[in-house]
């Protein structure tokens, strides 16, 4: 059995695969089974709140799937000893409304026994 990556670990990798619009391997990597994320707010079908991973890549798909992404920029990670925060900074188009927005929000993320543990955005589009 391999050694639980630390939190600085699972934060580079993170950005890392977010730079590379690999968000959907970077959960499937990185989260626990019984990961949380928390939204800002809910948004269209996708809940506040989502438990499990394959909940969160559920969201994930949904949202890509949803938008046309421009442009997408991480700023960080910003680590300490228990979180670490992902600034992102984004360019999409709503495909059904059409509508274009840009917009910038905190991802603060939670690394338990190696993996994210629970994932809470503030701020948004």
């Amino acid at each position: 059995m391999l050694p639980n990556m630390t939190i600085s670990e699972v934060a580079t990798q993170l950005v890392a695969l977010c730079k590379e619009g690999k968000f959907h391997e970077a959960i499937a990597t990185l989260y626990a089974e019984d990961a949380t994320s928390l939204e800002p707010m809910a948004y269209g079908p996708m809940p506040r709140k989502t438990e499990g991973k394959a909940a969160i890549l559920a969201k994930g798909e949904w949202w890509m799937n949803a938008h046309e992404v421009h442009s997408m920029t991480t700023d960080g990670p910003f680590v300490s000893p228990e979180h670490f925060v992902v600034i992102f900074n984004i360019d999409v188009t709503n495909k059904e409304s059409g509508q274009r927005m840009a917009g910038r929000e905190a991802g603060i993320y939670t690394v338990v026994d190696g993996k994210v543990a629970t994932e809470q955005f503030l701020g948004g589009i």
